[in-house]
């Protein structure tokens, strides 16, 4: 995996992601830029949207390596 500052977490594909809700996305990208911003229309995946401003006081505190 790899941890972007300011920016989507990249990680290894495919990947098959479970939401709080009970819902599974996945996706077989080689690599998958999962959202941290929780921004994205199409979270858990990134659309960049977290170009547009500053990150959410939710991505605070990620940290690499975790």
């Amino acid at each position: 995996m790899r941890y972007t500052v300011d920016g989507p977490l990249l990680v290894p594909g495919p990947v098959t992601v479970e939401l709080p809700d009970g819902r599974v996305a996945t996706s077989d990208r080689v690599v998958v830029a999962l959202c941290l911003c929780k921004r994205s229309r199409i979270f858990p995946f990134c659309d960049t949207s977290h170009r547009r401003k500053g990150r959410s006081q939710g991505a605070k505190g990620i940290q690499p390596g975790t």
